[in-house]
């Protein structure tokens, strides 16, 4: 996980860096001494924790923590515990006294990582890969148009090109769930956002045009949503 260290005492901030320097799944990717510094660095880039002290000159942590729009996961660091209800009130992951120790560190990052955990569950997968030809293809799913059933096989096709994968429709639509994707019809799987027009039970699309089978008719209008 990145991470970037916040905090005008240099001292304070050496303590957080030998703790993230003695914790293998953190990467150090920023370290500043004013929130100002960080704001500008948070805007163009991304980092998955930030530790963040509370009382700084210009900027405080509280300050920065309202200007991010994309925050990371923030554990916010103070010498004084009565900024702890306010901190929560941010919906900051954990608040850590300092000095801090290692254990209560690592007790706070525990924290980030099982929202980081929950996070990822929710997110739908925006690529996958496949095998195709004799190779491993990484296809991102906006560039897929429909799938469609080939016996043993599936058809999955993109505006350039055909890919012949060694799979299931049933494989293939559980793989997709939570995606723009859904089967509507035994023989095709199609991205909404790829529709033309739907004319009758018929789906149009730029390079095809594909029947909706009876029984999937429902749950493609219920996909759609439509008005």
């Amino acid at each position: 996980m990145d991470c970037i260290i916040v905090d005008d005492e240099s001292v304070a901030r050496q303590i957080i860096k030998t703790h993230v320097l003695n914790t293998p799944e953190l990467t150090l990717v920023g370290e500043f001494e004013d929130s100002i510094e960080a704001f500008n660095f948070l805007k163009d880039n991304k980092v998955d924790v930030a530790f963040l002290d509370i009382e700084m000159p210009e900027m405080t942590g509280m300050d920065l923590v309202q200007s991010i729009p994309d925050l990371p996961q923030i554990i916010l660091i103070t010498a004084q515990k009565e900024y702890a209800l306010e901190a929560f009130e941010y919906n900051v992951v954990d608040f850590l006294v300092k000095p801090v120790r290692y254990p209560r560190f690592m007790k706070a990052l525990d924290k980030v990582k099982q929202n980081l955990q929950k996070t990822s569950e929710k997110a739908p997968e925006d690529q996958i890969y496949v095998k195709a030809d004799n190779k491993i293809v990484r296809l991102t799913l906006e560039d897929i148009f429909f799938i469609e059933a080939l016996s043993d096989y599936v058809i999955i096709n993109t505006l350039q090109k055909k890919y012949v994968v060694h799979s299931t429709m049933k494989g293939m639509e559980k793989r997709l769930a939570a995606t723009n994707f859904i089967r509507v019809h035994r023989s095709y799987i199609v991205n909404i956002n790829k529709i033309d027009t739907i004319e009758d039970m018929t789906i149009v699309m730029p390079q095809k045009e594909i029947p909706i089978g009876a029984s999937y008719k429902s749950s493609f209008m219920e996909k759609l949503n439509f008005l």
